[in-house]
C-alpha cells in the first residue's frame, strides 16, 4: 500500500506532538438553561434578568427559563445553585447582598466564595437620596443640618439589616457625621409608601424604583450615591458633589455558576453576555431602568465579591 506524503506528515506530527488540539463548541443543546433569580418578580434582580434572557437564549441557541426563588435575603436561591451539577446549564444573579450575608449570617448552607464560580458583574444600580415632596430639606445640605441639629430624630427606611438600602445609610451616617434612626422594612414598596405619607423622613432607594415618583412630583431626590451623575435623573447632583467626601455606594448585580465550572463553559458563558449587553435593545432597555452596565471578566468580578465581602464586615461591625 502507497502512503500519501500528507498522510507521512501527519502521522509524524502526531508522533511528536505536534497536532492541532481538536476543541469541541461549548453548546447547551440538550435542556434550557435556569437562571436563578433569588428575589421576587419585579425586584431589580427579576427585572434585569427578564431584560437580557431572551437575548441570551438567542445568542446560545437554547431557551434561558428565569427562576423566582426568593426568601432569606437571597439565601435561598444560593443553596439552590450551589447544588446544582457545574455544566453551565444552572445559573443564578445575585446582587451585593451576597456579599453581605456572610456577616449577617454566620451558619450559610453554603461558602460564599468556595462554593461558586463568578461570571461575570453586570450592571450597578445606583440609589437615590429621597424625601417626601412635603419635607423642609430642599438639599441635602439642609437634611444633614438639620440630622446634626437633633441627632436620631430622622427616620430612614431600608429593606431590612444589612441590605444595600441600609449600608447605603449606615455608611451616610459614617461619611456625613451624623446620626439618624433606622427603620427595618420587609420590603420595598411598604418604604416608598411610608417615605410618600411622611411616616420616615429619608430613605436611600434604587434609582430604578422610584425615578418616576420623583419625576411625578410624590418624592424629592436631594442626590444619588454612584460616582456619576443618573442618566434617569441627571439633574440631582451625586453625595460627593453635595459634600458628603468619600462617598461612593454603588450596589452590584451579576452572574455566579456552582463551583468548578469548567473554564471552557464560564467563558462561553461571560462572552455571550458581553456581546449581550453591547447590544441596542438590551443596553437601551438597562439604561432606561436606571441600571449602570459593568459587565466585567470573571476574575475581576470574583475580585468584587471578596473585596464587598471584607468591606461590608467592616461596615457592619
Amino acid at each position: 500500500m502507497r502512503l500519501s506524503p500528507s498522510f507521512f506528515l501527519l502521522t509524524c506530527a502526531v508522533a511528536f506532538g505536534l497536532a492541532p488540539a481538536a476543541h469541541a463548541e461549548v453548546s447547551f443543546s440538550e435542556r434550557p438553561i435556569r437562571l436563578i433569580v433569588p428575589s421576587s418578580p419585579g425586584s431589580g434582580l427579576d427585572n434585569l434578568a427578564r431584560t437580557f434572557a431572551p437575548s441570551m437564549g438567542q445568542a446560545l441557541k437554547q431557551s434561558v427559563v428565569v427562576e423566582n426563588l426568593a426568601g432569606a435575603s437571597n439565601i435561598s436561591g444560593t443553596r439552590e445553585l450551589v447544588r446544582a451539577k457545574p455544566d453551565g446549564y444552572t445559573l443564578e444573579l445575585i446582587s451585593s447582598n451576597h456579599a453581605v450575608n456572610p456577616s449577617l449570617h454566620k451558619n450559610l448552607p453554603y461558602d460564599s466564595m468556595k462554593d461558586i464560580t463568578p461570571v461575570s458583574n453586570l450592571v450597578t444600580s445606583p440609589l437615590v437620596v429621597a424625601v417626601p415632596n412635603t419635607s423642609p430639606y430642599k438639599t441635602l445640605g439642609e437634611l444633614i443640618a438639620a440630622a446634626k441639629k437633633e441627632p436620631k430624630r430622622l427616620n430612614y427606611g431600608s429593606a431590612g439589616v444589612g441590605t444595600a438600602l441600609h449600608l447605603a445609610g449606615v455608611l451616610f451616617e459614617k461619611r456625613a457625621d451624623v446620626q439618624m434612626t433606622h427603620i427595618p422594612y420587609k420590603g420595598g414598596n411598604t418604604i416608598v409608601n411610608d417615605l410618600i405619607s411622611n411616616q420616615i423622613q429619608v430613605a436611600f432607594l434604587a434609582v430604578a424604583s422610584v425615578s418616576e415618583q420623583i419625576k411625578g412630583g410624590m418624592l424629592r431626590g436631594l442626590a444619588v450615591t454612584s460616582s456619576q451623575r443618573s442618566q434617569i435623573l441627571p439633574e440631582l447632583p451625586t453625595l460627593t458633589e453635595a459634600g458628603v467626601a468619600d462617598y461612593v455606594y454603588e450596589p452590584w448585580l451579576g452572574m455566579i455558576a456552582p463551583a468548578n465550572l469548567p473554564d471552557d463553559i464560564r467563558n462561553k458563558l461571560q462572552a455571550t453576555v458581553k456581546d449581550v449587553f453591547a447590544t441596542s435593545e438590551v443596553k437601551d432597555k438597562l439604561e432606561r431602568l436606571g441600571f449602570n452596565i459593568v459587565v466585567s471578566d470573571p476574575q475581576s468580578f470574583g475580585k468584587t465579591i471578596q473585596k464587598d465581602i471584607d468591606e461590608s464586615a467592616a461596615l457592619l461591625k
